[in-house]
């Protein structure tokens, strides 16, 4: 995916980006190259794939959820190197972000990138998902959470739900397998106070790859014993 590619096929989604907007996704990615040399954030670092599988993939959760448009706070957790929250953030800049990553040197990364971004309202937090969860300051505190990430929709879940607020939402990116893993997560998502509201399945441009956005609202509170403690969730899946 070119460059101008990224920028067509966004405009063909209603979502044009401004000259400033364009250069934040050029020093994103020339930022994410440059320290990809000294710690290990992506395994992709070709400009095209970059812009395809990394920023282009992050905005697709805009495309099926219309919340990130308005001036909520977002929860990314396990972002990585800022999958998908920041390119969301540049895309919808009233967002206010909250990234936890279990990782202190990309809590380093990203703090250097939101600074050269010129990103305002994003925080970032090093701890691991299951301790932070318990955290009475953050939890059940986020309008949206988001996880693009490989672990099951059960053990995602358990990570996830405890830090949307009643009324809010969990945003699921998934690749393939999709109905298999709602199927076997049902009873994770119901107990931890959540309903699956919907799920949108696409394939991304070019590759034609699978992929699987499912929009979970939160309707009750979720048990006070979630999540577990680190590790455990993903040991003993609630399935």
């Amino acid at each position: 995916m070119k460059t101008e590619d990224f920028i067509q096929m966004l405009s063909d989604k209603g979502i044009t980006l401004s000259d400033q907007q364009i250069r934040q996704f050029e020093l994103y990615f020339e930022t994410l190259v440059e320290w990809n040399e000294k710690m290990n954030l992506t395994a992709i670092t070709e400009k095209s794939e970059v812009y395809l599988k990394h920023f282009y993939d992050s905005i697709t959760a805009g495309f099926y959820y219309e919340g990130f448009h308005e001036a909520v706070h977002l929860c990314d957790v396990g972002a990585g190197a800022g999958f998908p929250s920041i390119p969301l953030k540049i895309i919808f800049p009233d967002l206010k972000v909250t990234i936890v990553d279990s990782l202190k040197k990309r809590i380093h990364f990203l703090e250097h990138l939101a600074s050269l971004l010129e990103l305002k309202e994003v925080n970032f937090i090093h701890d691991r998902a299951e301790t932070f969860g318990q955290n009475k300051e953050y939890r059940e505190s986020f309008d949206i959470v988001t996880a693009r990430a490989v672990a099951r929709l059960s053990v995602l879940s358990e990570l996830c739900l405890p830090l949307v607020k009643v009324g809010g939402t969990f945003v699921a990116m998934k690749a393939a397998s999709a109905k298999e893993e709602i199927e076997a997560g049902k009873k994770a998502v119901g107990l931890l106070g959540g309903k699956v509201q919907s799920t949108h399945s696409f394939l991304l441009p070019i590759e034609e790859s699978e992929r699987n956005i499912i929009i979970i609202a939160k309707e009750k509170p979720t048990p006070k014993k979630y999540p577990r403690k680190p590790g455990t969730p993903n040991k003993e899946p609630i399935e």
